[in-house]
């Protein structure tokens, strides 16, 4: 009985290699054919794949607007290039990935749009992230370790737990004194994500904006506080906050406190944006090539591995294209071998 079964399956394999090789061309059309029709049923399968979900803050205090940067060949503010680079990136996030905004002022970041598929949703990412400005600050106000630390707190809240990803030129206003650096009880890699330092080393001076964001020159050394807040006696912008001489050590850092006679000038405090990389348990790079921006949004630590739907129509389209090229390649093909 099993030869007989063997039998006649051998016998239909080869009635049916017979049936291809003497009409070839007919069977080839009805294959393409039908993998044409089925790309109209949308087929699908579901396979791992390397997701993202980031969460990123926009520093859009006043000294983001010092034109240090370029895009395509000309200045332009800090800002602008952080939002240039954050919108070729966009274009790089694998569908299935989710992104959302957030902006730093004063003390704290504050969540503006929640992580949404950036596919589904690439229109409505671009048009909030281009109406992201100057003017949404209400503050003088820069600190950054804060903003930092809300932004952590922001990121564990949400639904997901997306990376935090934080844009900043790193400038605390006013001016932060190693010995008094507020202490946070953040867990090191409790949220993953990534620091990005903006703007260029030299200090520059800071343009001085009004409230509609049209320039009134820039800022004086008279106009800008020069000393820390703990040598004038100030109290912190939140009360209770622990301080690193309250039992921790201080950390010396090159660029960190006050610098009188110069905290009117902005440039990009590499080295304190290092540190909070290094306490909080995050990334750290520098903004200078929107590819390499793209690709570290991109970067396996960031990723998460799930199990989503693969669209197969792409599949089948290709099929459809390789069997018709195949029928007209084919014949070229053996007149080349046999001439």
């Amino acid at each position: 009985m099993t030869r007989g079964r063997a039998a006649g399956w051998r016998s239909a394999w080869a009635r049916l290699v017979h049936a291809w090789q003497a009409d070839r061309r007919r069977w080839m059309l009805l294959l393409a054919a039908l993998a044409l029709a089925a790309t109209f049923l949308s087929p699908s399968v579901k396979l791992p794949r390397r997701l993202f979900e980031h969460v990123v803050v926009i520093d859009v205090t006043q000294s983001m607007n010092v034109a240090d940067q370029r895009v395509a060949g000309a200045p332009v503010a800090r800002l602008t290039a952080v939002k240039h680079a954050l919108h070729l990136a966009l274009d790089e996030l694998p569908c299935g990935s989710k992104l959302g905004w957030a902006i730093f002022t004063e003390h704290r970041s504050y969540l503006l749009l929640t992580p949404v598929e950036v596919c589904a949703n690439r229109a409505e990412l671009r048009a909030t992230l281009a109406r992201i400005d100057g003017r949404m600050t209400w503050s003088g106000d820069s600190e950054i370790a804060k903003g930092l630390h809300s932004g952590i707190v922001m990121a564990k809240e949400l639904a997901g737990r997306p990376s935090l990803v934080f844009l900043t030129d790193g400038q605390e206003a006013p001016p932060v004194d190693a010995r008094a650096r507020r202490v946070f009880d953040d867990k090191p890699g409790d949220v993953s994500g990534l620091i990005v330092g903006v703007g260029e080393l030299t200090p520059s001076p800071i343009p001085k904006l009004d409230p509609s964001g049209r320039p009134l020159g820039f800022w004086q050394a008279d106009e800008v506080m020069q000393t820390d807040a703990r040598s004038q006696s100030r109290g912190g912008s939140v009360e209770g906050e622990r301080l690193a001489d309250d039992g921790a050590a201080a950390v010396a850092v090159p660029g960190l406190g006050a610098t009188p006679g110069r905290e009117h000038l902005s440039g990009l405090r590499d080295a304190y944006l290092r540190l909070l990389a290094q306490e909080s348990g995050l990334a750290y790079m520098r903004l200078q090539e929107p590819s390499e921006f793209a690709a570290a949004l991109r970067a396996r630590t960031l990723a998460r591995t799930v199990t989503a739907p693969v669209d197969g129509r792409v599949a089948l389209a290709g099929l459809a294209l390789a069997l018709l090229l195949a029928l007209e390649l084919a014949p070229r093909w053996q007149r080349w071998r046999s001439g």
